[in-house]
C-alpha cells in the first residue's frame, strides 16, 4: 500500500501531545489587541488543546501523528 500524505497546512498548525491530544495556537490574537481586555490577552498566551470534535477532524489530516 502507498503511504498516506499528511496535509501540509495541518502539519504547520497543529501538533500532537504524548497522550494523543491535538495542540494548536490560540485564536483571535492577530490584530485588534487594543480593544481586548488584558485578562483575555493574558489567557490567550501560548497554545491550547482542541476540543474532541475538532481534534477528530485534524487527526485525519495527520495520519502518522
Amino acid at each position: 500500500m502507498p503511504k498516506l500524505k499528511t496535509k501540509s497546512g495541518a502539519k504547520k498548525r497543529f501538533s500532537l501531545t504524548a497522550s494523543g491530544k491535538v495542540r494548536s495556537n490560540q485564536a483571535n490574537k492577530r490584530h485588534g489587541m487594543i480593544k481586548r481586555t488584558n485578562k483575555q490577552i493574558r489567557n490567550q498566551r501560548g497554545t491550547t488543546i482542541l476540543c474532541d470534535a475538532d481534534a477528530r477532524i485534524v487527526k485525519k489530516f495527520l495520519p502518522y501523528g
